[in-house]
């Protein structure tokens, strides 16, 4: 065990950053939450936004009431324009950095819009440098609006195949959760959780109310509610090891799932 700063520090100073014990050490250090009252959700791009007025403006109102009570960062997919501007750009032979900078630009105009709708409550959309300004946020008005692309730009991971941004939307959201040490990452998405099957397309499919990540993965569920890095990120995580996923088409699920009730289904890290 390490028995004070001066041994870690000792250790940075003289050994290589990837030095097993060094890593070891690191790992022993005791952990801060930053946020920890904090609720981050993620509103679908595809499943929700795209869909206009009739499914966001349920979902405004639902969470100008429930700031009232809970602290929430609300990160914005992106979706079908994203989707349209991959397939432009991947026929040209760009980059998945590049992708990236473009998905982001298409959740940034999402983020923008849901700011407008929510500006009357005073919600504030941040980003970048402003990030800083999200605990007063938090403390005086209990929410923000962030745009859910992780800021990899140029220099997202490339992907084992193709040129897709593998760390998207459902990453990005996910990511403040777990570097904020948030307490709940919530997906509000237009189905009621995840399937055995494609629910739009398979009448068969059965509900799963909860699963592990290990067993999503053997049934070979990992791609078909959340993007497939995500899994990995909250088996790897240190706070955030299960996420939550509602249907928010259905008013009051949001409300119900920052309240702590099971509803929707709950993937967790084991």
């Amino acid at each position: 065990m390490i028995e004070s700063t001066e041994q870690l520090e000792a250790l940075l100073m003289h050994r290589s950053l990837s030095d097993p014990e060094l890593v070891a050490a690191t790992e022993r250090a005791p952990d801060y939450r930053i946020l920890p009252e904090a609720t981050v959700i993620k509103i679908g791009g595809q499943s929700m936004i795209d869909r206009g007025r009739s499914a966001i403006w349920p979902i405004v109102e639902e969470i100008a009431a429930a700031r009232k009570h809970h602290q929430m960062l609300i990160g914005t997919g992106a979706g079908t324009r994203a989707r349209h501007i991959y397939s432009i750009a991947a026929g040209l032979g760009l980059p998945a950095g590049m992708l990236s900078q473009l998905g982001a630009s298409v959740a940034d105009q999402n983020a923008a819009m849901l700011g407008q709708l929510l500006a009357r409550y005073g919600i504030p959309l941040v980003s970048g440098a402003a990030l800083s300004s999200v605990p007063l946020a938090l403390s005086e008005i209990h929410a923000v609006i962030f745009s859910g692309m992780p800021p990899y730009g140029l220099w997202m991971r490339p992907a084992p195949e193709g040129v897709i941004p593998p760390y998207r939307t459902d990453a990005g959201c996910y990511l403040v959760a777990e570097q904020f040490g948030c307490k709940q990452m919530i997906y509000v998405k237009d189905e009621d959780g995840l399937y055995t099957a494609n629910p739009k397309t398979s009448p068969e499919a059965k509900f799963i109310p909860k699963i592990s990540i290990d067993e999503m993965k053997a049934a070979g569920l990992q791609d078909s509610i959340l993007e497939f890095p995500v899994l990995d990120l909250i088996q790897s995580a240190r706070h955030v090891r299960e996420v939550q996923v509602v249907n928010g088409l259905k008013p009051g699920n949001l409300t119900r799932a920052l309240a702590g009730e099971h509803v929707g289904t709950i993937i967790t890290a084991r």
